[in-house]
């Protein structure tokens, strides 16, 4: 009795401590990693909520650009870093989905190795074609890639990209035979595609978006399961006879694996505050995406489907990481 009265003392002084904790969090400056470049979605949306959480909570929030091999650098460091709280990353669908699908051995587990704190943000991807290509919609692009077999190449921001994936999941889907072509980035991809070189891709509907407006480059159809308010007049693939047919960009926040709950729930809180003032979702909205609140199994849930989705699409189109 005496040894399970002990346990029981130890138990409720273990929570009164995490709580205490929690109560006090932050008590210093907080570093926010971001396992890309600055000025990307990821880059924007970590300084943007690492403002509000800073006016709110009361400690810096200092965002330190980690970039590197996709993001696995960055991600990396953070699931090494102390689970204090004190140290959290703004990942994304690549950091996060795409690179436990890529590499066989990746240096950190995305579901084991990190706690959700909370999804920010989604974005639909979008095929896209240039102008002159004789095609208005998904039925007639699948039409005109399948009378030309493997004669046609699709541009993507290199081996293993969202776009590159996006693709690969399509091909499957619509039974085309069409060839990539990877560049070093979606911005030289995108300039060819606008002048003709290749004939089309998938890409993040945000930094399209711009040319898709200006007649630069056609969109025929976008990856959410029902249209987006940021492209209302671009239908869906789902919609466009490839039924099931969804993949989103998105971006949120994760601590390493182990952080107290309750550090990890009012950040959760905080930063679902910040997501309902109409200041943020203008935010968003002018990056092209699309508002996400709730709890930290909201974004667990979307980590595991696409871990499990891109393993199966990585798997099936034979990719490997270069």
């Amino acid at each position: 009795m005496k040894f399970v009265s002990g346990m029981v003392v130890a138990a409720v002084a273990a929570m009164i401590a995490t709580t205490a904790a929690a109560q006090g969090y932050p008590s210093r400056a907080v570093r926010v990693i971001v396992p890309s470049t600055p000025g990307d979605g990821a880059d924007l949306l970590a300084r943007a909520m690492g403002a509000k959480l800073q006016e709110s909570l009361g400690q810096p929030f200092i965002v330190e650009n980690r970039p590197g091999a996709g993001g696995v650098l960055g991600s990396e460091q953070a699931a090494r870093a102390a689970p204090d709280g004190y140290t959290l990353i703004v990942g994304h669908a690549g950091s996060h989905a795409i690179n436990a699908a890529l590499y066989a051995k990746l240096p950190y587990d995305p579901q084991r190795d990190f706690a959700p704190v909370m999804l920010f943000m989604t974005a639909a991807n979008v095929l896209i074609v240039n102008p002159q290509l004789p095609v208005r919609t998904v039925a007639e692009f699948v039409d005109y890639v399948k009378a030309r077999p493997d004669q046609l190449g699709y541009a993507s921001g290199g081996n293993g990209s969202s776009a590159h994936l996006n693709m690969e999941a399509f091909k499957a889907a619509t039974g085309i035979a069409i060839n990539h072509v990877p560049y070093k980035g979606s911005t030289p991809a995108l300039t060819d595609i606008m002048s003709g070189v290749v004939p089309g891709m998938f890409v993040n509907l945000p930094p399209a978006l711009p040319h898709i407006r200006s007649g630069k480059v056609r969109a025929l159809a976008v990856t959410t399961l029902e249209r987006t308010p940021t492209a209302p007049d671009v239908p869906t693939v789902h919609a466009s006879g490839v039924p099931g047919f969804e993949s989103l960009a998105w971006f949120g926040m994760l601590a390493p694996a182990g952080t107290p709950a309750d550090i990890v729930a009012k950040l959760n809180g905080e930063a679902n505050r910040v997501a309902a003032t109409e200041e943020w979702r203008s935010r968003i909205r002018g990056l092209g995406g699309d508002v996400v609140t709730g709890g930290p199994e909201v974004f667990a849930k979307r980590i595991a489907a696409d871990v499990d989705k891109w393993k199966k699409v990585v798997a099936q189109a034979g990719i490997k990481a270069e």
